[in-house]
């Protein structure tokens, strides 16, 4: 049911879905308190409460686009993208020895992955949804040649030290909440955040680069930019050193388009099983 009314969505030009979207922002905006309160701490704790209207729209962009992402034939969803700055790809798979992307919930993220993978195979890692009428269209909908799906276990972990080891690219969502065990407790924007530590171990293990890489929305359903940049931040030894660096990583990435984070997500929340953080940490360089 759900993966036919996403492909039926998909038919609609993206200028609309992104239309549409903008309205659905302001409708659970207005209609949600909890949705409403997170989005608004969560802007002012960045000191961006200024850009409270455009995140808004934003966050529902990114709900409407995701049958055209998802749906909609690789070639028209690939039409949408224009690719800056791919010398820096070039460069680290010249290494040989793969590439580690970091894409934080910035702007289209999912197109990310689609559009890496349309010129050579990708895997992404990804926690399956604990409903079952989800799985359909996260695993189903979501899959394109190339792209590989693993799951965010250590049958997953295996897959994607097995594509860096082969040279091969992998995709990682770095503030994503993980589960106990799998993170530490570092800064984001001010407040400590629950932050996955496997970036920097399979850096560690294979040498692999890191990159950056966003997508941005467009106006007016003009499509998306993909940019990618240099990690330039010292990753340090310890997972506690490399979890700060990563997170001043996304704060920066973030603000090169600050409205188009997904702010209402529950980056601060704290995992079953996990001990809650002490006192608040200044900045991403709290320990």
């Amino acid at each position: 049911m759900l993966v036919s009314l996403f492909r039926l969505l998909s038919f609609l030009p993206l200028p609309v879905l992104h239309a549409a979207g903008a309205a659905l922002g302001w409708l659970v905006y207005l209609l949600s308190p909890s949705y409403r309160r997170r989005l608004k701490d969560n802007l002012a704790r960045a000191g961006l409460s200024h850009v409270l209207p455009a995140a808004v729209q934003e966050a529902g962009k990114n709900v409407l686009e995701l049958p055209f992402i998802w749906c909609a034939p690789q070639e028209r969803v690939l039409a949408a993208v224009t690719i800056e700055d791919d010398a820096l790809v070039k460069e680290a798979l010249a290494a040989g020895r793969g590439i580690v992307f970091l894409t934080p919930h910035l702007g289209c993220f999912e197109v990310t992955a689609q559009t890496m993978a349309a010129r050579m195979p990708l895997t992404v890692l990804y926690r399956p949804p604990r409903k079952a009428i989800l799985k359909p269209l996260v695993e189903g909908a979501r899959a394109r040649p190339n792209l590989h799906l693993a799951p965010a276990n250590l049958s997953g972990v295996r897959m994607l030290l097995k594509a860096l080891k082969g040279g091969g690219l992998i995709g990682l969502l770095p503030d994503q909440v993980p589960q106990n065990g799998e993170g530490v407790w570092a800064g984001f924007f001010g407040k400590p955040a629950y932050t996955m530590t496997l970036p920097g171990k399979l850096h560690g293990m294979t040498g692999a680069p890191i990159l950056l890489t966003y997508a941005e929305r467009l106006p007016r359903g003009r499509g998306f930019v993909m940019r990618f940049v240099r990690f330039e931040e010292n990753l340090g030894e310890t997972p506690e050193q490399q979890a700060r660096a990563i997170n001043r990583a996304m704060e920066k990435l973030v603000a090169r388009c600050p409205a188009q984070y997904f702010w209402s997500y529950n980056r601060y929340k704290v995992p079953a099983g996990v001990t809650p953080p002490g006192e608040p940490m200044p900045g991403g360089d709290a320990s």
